[in-house]
C-alpha cells in the first residue's frame, strides 16, 4: 500500500435534505475499498478529525466525515460553530441519524465502493455511532469512548442529549468499544453496564480498556493524549474494520 490518496470537501443532502458540507478522503487508484463514516467529536469538523478521515483513506478505504455542526454556523469555524452547538443543546439524533444516513450512502455509491460501511466516533461521536449503528444498516461500529450511551449527561452541561441503551436490542452490526480506565463520562461502570446488555442481547461486541488513559486518549493534540492507548487503539480499529469492512 503506497498510503496515496484524494481529499477534497464536497456538499452531501443530509437529513431532510439539508445540504451540509463533508470532508471525503479516498485511496488513489482503483479497487473496491469499504466505507467509512467518521463521526466528529463536540469540539467540531476540526483538523484533527480531518487528519483521520485521510488515515482512513491511507490505509485503503472511502472515508467521510459530515460536518454536524453545519446548521449551527455555515462557514465558521470549528470552535464557534461547536459552541453554537453546545448552546443548542447540541445535535438532534435524528438529524444525526439523517446526517450519517446520508454519508453513508454517498460511500456507496462511489465507483470504487465495495458496499460496506463502518461508522467511528470519538466523545460524542462514540454514542453517535453507537445510535447510527442502532438505527441503520450498517456493517461494523466503533465507539470510542462514547459518553452517555449509559448515564445522564451532567446538569451542567447544557445537553440535551439522552441515553441510548434502550436501542441496544436494534444493534445491526458487531461494535468495538474502547475505552479509558480513569474516564468519568463513560465511567468503567457506564462501560460494564453497556458490555453486560449487550452480552444479554447476544450482540457481537468487543471492548477493550486502557489503564493510565482517560476521555480523548487519541487526540495527539491535547493533553489527555496516552501513547500507548492509541497506539493499541488504532491496531484494533484497522483489524476490526479490516474484518467486517474491507472484505
Amino acid at each position: 500500500m503506497d498510503e496515496a490518496l484524494t481529499a477534497r470537501t464536497i456538499t452531501i443532502q443530509g437529513h431532510q435534505g439539508d445540504e451540509i458540507e463533508a470532508y471525503l478522503a479516498e485511496p488513489a487508484g482503483t479497487g473496491q475499498f469499504g466505507g467509512v463514516v467518521v463521526i466528529h467529536h463536540m469540539p467540531g469538523y476540526d483538523s484533527a478529525t480531518k487528519e483521520m478521515v485521510r488515515r482512513f483513506a491511507a490505509h485503503g478505504y472511502n472515508a467521510i466525515c459530515p460536518n454536524l455542526h453545519y446548521r449551527e454556523a455555515p462557514g465558521a469555524s470549528p470552535d464557534d460553530a461547536s459552541a453554537a452547538t453546545r448552546a443548542a443543546g447540541g445535535v438532534p439524533d435524528d438529524r444525526l441519524v439523517g446526517d450519517v444516513a446520508a454519508a453513508a450512502d454517498h460511500l456507496r455509491q462511489l465507483k470504487t465502493a465495495n458496499g460496506k460501511v463502518g461508522v467511528i466516533g470519538h466523545c460524542s461521536g462514540g454514542r453517535q455511532a453507537f445510535l447510527a449503528a442502532c438505527t441503520l444498516q450498517l456493517d461494523a461500529a466503533v465507539d470510542c469512548y462514547g459518553a452517555f450511551v449509559v448515564g445522564e449527561p451532567p446538569a451542567e452541561s447544557g445537553m440535551k442529549v439522552r441515553p441510548v441503551l434502550d436501542k441496544a436490542p436494534e444493534l445491526s452490526c458487531p461494535l468495538l468499544g474502547l475505552f479509558g480506565v480513569e474516564d468519568r463520562f463513560p465511567s468503567p461502570d457506564q462501560v460494564k453496564e453497556l458490555d453486560e446488555e449487550l452480552t444479554r442481547l447476544g450482540k457481537q461486541h468487543e471492548f477493550h480498556s486502557y489503564d493510565d488513559a482517560g476521555h480523548a486518549f487519541f487526540a495527539v493534540d491535547r493533553p489527555s493524549y496516552r501513547v500507548h492507548a492509541a497506539n493499541d487503539g488504532w491496531e484494533k480499529v484497522f483489524d476490526f474494520f479490516g474484518r467486517y469492512v474491507a472484505s
